[in-house]
């Protein structure tokens, strides 16, 4: 019976493509797909214990098994694995630092589906990068987190952050190799780059006027005068809490629009609503505000507070969650009599988000924000609880308020508050709505719609005008230092002291890897314009602090003159993220 069930069991198995029978029985059993191979007892028992640490087991239709083995890993030590890691770290390092300074080149980066991409921004390349020898790939993925995390925190510097990484990287494996304690030169290197980050600080100086902001976007960019113009212009309209996008546009030239205000994307919730019909707009003038996150239906919740309305002739803008039945129509048939002058909009955003944004719109027009959690409901609004504006603009899409500015310090305090929510989060998208209701509430957005004739050249440009907007915002924050990489270099003589100080064999040299490294941007820059990287090193660090080598020009000159300037956010960044790959 037994040899006849197992022959049964034999035939199944190899009519259904293979499978796994319990080695208990003693019969032969199939072991993976296809027709598969009868082993023997002996063997079979081998099969089941190297699956047990296998993948779980995959049942197929006709009841058959199939155990999946894990992918092997492969390990090394010491000095193999060192050189992985560093020959990967090359890879995406070398393909990165030549875009540096005004002179430096472009990356073609290939793509499956669409036409190939030509970039000069650091981080784009280095995220490109992937290597087919997976030790390699790891060091290519520990320094391309250097250069995302700089990108996520002052928006620019990447190349540079790259830059100083593998010259931090090569000069320590050098003294791994050599004998020297991994964990004291760390501790040294993590000295050394706070010395070097207060002395940054230290000889910063603010951005003042409309030439910084010019020059900071202009070398950003890769010496684009055209965009550093651009940019200047519309941080002059907007000013410090203003937001300034980058979109794309559908034509050849570079646009920039302005929109006074706070704009909402936001229109009117009836058609009846509109006043300007060749417009397609409603304009009110002098009009009151009434925010709720309620959703209104019953026109006796509104009544008491249309009324007074109606006796003070008083235009009225309605911002509730939605209005809708006899509330709706009751509203459009007094609207369209003459009797209210009034539009209604839904509410912007969702969920909690929403409820931070009608605050936002009571703390600008000085309305008290009517909310079941606060205890407040419609029934009890009176006109001391209603906003005012000086001017409401509602179109299909989009509502523009123009604040009286009777609350101008309200909103300095909520735009602070907002400021301190968006430093402390974590999340990419929290900061981005953060910085956007600032520049709501600040009162002046600008779009910047960039044009070009191939979609290739509209990448590239779209790029650089991140990049100079967010190392414009940086110098904004935090002032400028010389460009050129010659702050690095002019600082680093304040290691010198510390490392004559430190008793420390090993945590000293951690100090010199860093004194060594500060070069590296001034080498490349000078590398990439063609000409000796260690003569012009040698000659801008015997210069006063300021000075150093125009690239551009192939001068060396004033650089806080010439307006070869550099965010100090940024340098700072790109320093403190290239020394962490010694935390990992």
């Amino acid at each position: 019976a037994k040899e006849s069930e197992g022959e049964r069991r034999r035939e199944r198995g190899a009519g259904e493509g293979g499978g796994m029978e319990d080695a208990a029985n003693g019969m032969a059993c199939f072991v993976g797909s296809g027709y598969g191979a009868s082993v023997r007892l002996a063997e079979t028992r081998a099969a089941v214990a190297s699956t047990r640490t296998a993948r779980p087991m995959t049942r197929h239709a006709r009841g058959a098994t199939v155990r999946m083995m894990a992918n092997p890993k492969t390990i090394q030590f010491a000095e193999d694995a060192r050189k992985s890691l560093v020959e990967g770290i090359n890879a995406v390092a070398n393909a990165v630092k030549i875009t540096l300074g005004p002179k430096g080149r472009n990356v073609v980066l290939d793509r499956a589906y669409g036409a190939p991409q030509v970039v000069n921004d650091g981080v784009t390349i280095a995220k490109d990068v992937s290597l087919s020898d997976p030790l390699q790939n790891t060091g290519a993925r520990l320094i391309q987190e250097v250069a995302a995390k700089t990108d996520s925190k002052a928006g620019d510097g990447t190349t540079t952050s790259t830059l100083l990484c593998q010259a931090m990287v090569l000069q320590g494996m050098k003294a791994v190799t050599s004998g020297r304690n991994p964990i004291a030169l760390k501790r040294g290197i993590e000295k050394a780059v706070r010395t070097m980050v207060k002395e940054v600080r230290a000889k910063s100086r603010p951005a003042t006027g409309n030439d910084d902001i010019r020059n900071v976007a202009m070398i950003s960019a890769g010496n684009d005068t055209v965009i550093g113009d651009i940019i200047a212009t519309a941080f002059a309209r907007v000013g410090v809490n203003g937001s300034t996008s980058v979109e794309e546009s559908q034509g050849l030239q570079d646009e920039l629009e302005f929109t006074e205000g706070m704009e909402l994307d936001r229109g009117f919730i009836s058609p009846y609503f509109v006043k300007d019909q060749e417009r397609q707009v409603a304009e009110l003038a002098k009009a009151r505000v009434l925010v709720t996150d309620r959703k209104i239906s019953a026109v006796a919740d509104v009544i008491p507070v249309l009324e007074q309305l109606v006796k003070s002739k008083e235009p009225l803008l309605l911002i509730c969650e939605d209005l809708t039945g006899e509330a709706l129509s009751t509203i459009v048939v007094n609207k369209m009599r003459g009797v209210l002058d009034v539009v209604a909009i839904k509410a912007p955003g969702f969920g909690e988000r929403r409820k931070r944004y009608l605050e936002d719109i009571a703390i600008l027009t000085g309305a008290s924000f009517v909310a079941e959690d606060l205890g407040l409901t419609l029934e009890s609004v009176t006109t001391d609880m209603l906003g005012r504006t000086d001017k409401v603009v509602v179109g299909k899409e989009s509502t523009t308020i123009i604040s009286t500015g009777e609350t101008e310090k309200d909103v300095k305090a909520r735009i602070e508050q907002i400021k301190k929510e968006v430093a402390m989060t974590d999340s990419q998208f929290d900061r981005e709505k953060g910085e956007e209701r600032v520049a709501r509430l600040g009162g002046g957005i600008a779009r910047i719609k960039v044009g070009a004739a191939t979609e290739t050249e509209l990448k590239d440009k779209k790029l650089r005008y991140e990049d100079a907007l967010n190392a414009t915002k940086a110098a904004m924050e935090e002032g400028i230092v010389p460009g050129g990489g010659s702050a690095l270099l002019q600082c680093r003589s304040v290691l010198l002291p510390l490392m004559a100080d430190c008793a420390d064999e090993d945590e000293k040299a951690g100090m010199d890897i860093v004194y060594r490294t500060m070069n590296a941007p001034v080498k490349q820059i000078a590398l990439n314009a063609g000409v000796e990287g260690e003569i012009v090193a040698a000659k801008v660090e015997d210069m006063e602090y300021g000075f150093g080598y125009n690239a551009r020009t192939d001068k060396y000159e004033n650089l806080m003159e010439s307006g070869v300037i550099d965010p100090a956010k940024v340098t700072i960044w790109a320093l403190e993220n290239a020394s962490s790959l010694w935390g990992c």
